[in-house]
């Protein structure tokens, strides 16, 4: 059973779904990657990409010397 709908940006997806991971892309070399857990190595997946603004990371502390 594998159904996939999207219409004007509304998804419809109809499949037996195990879970659902909501992850930020990291920069890896001159890509971008995704971490995911080690037992759904070898399964297919769906990478969304919304149209939210990306998060910015705090750039911490630094202290002077």
């Amino acid at each position: 059973m594998r159904e996939i709908e999207l219409i004007k940006g509304n998804l419809k997806l109809k499949d037996k779904i195990e879970g659902f991971l909501e992850r930020e892309v990291k920069k890896f070399g001159n890509s971008g990657k995704i971490d995911c857990p080690k037992k759904f190595i070898g399964r297919r997946v769906y990478v969304l990409i919304s149209y939210d603004e990306p998060r910015k990371k705090s750039k911490g502390i630094r202290r002077r010397e």
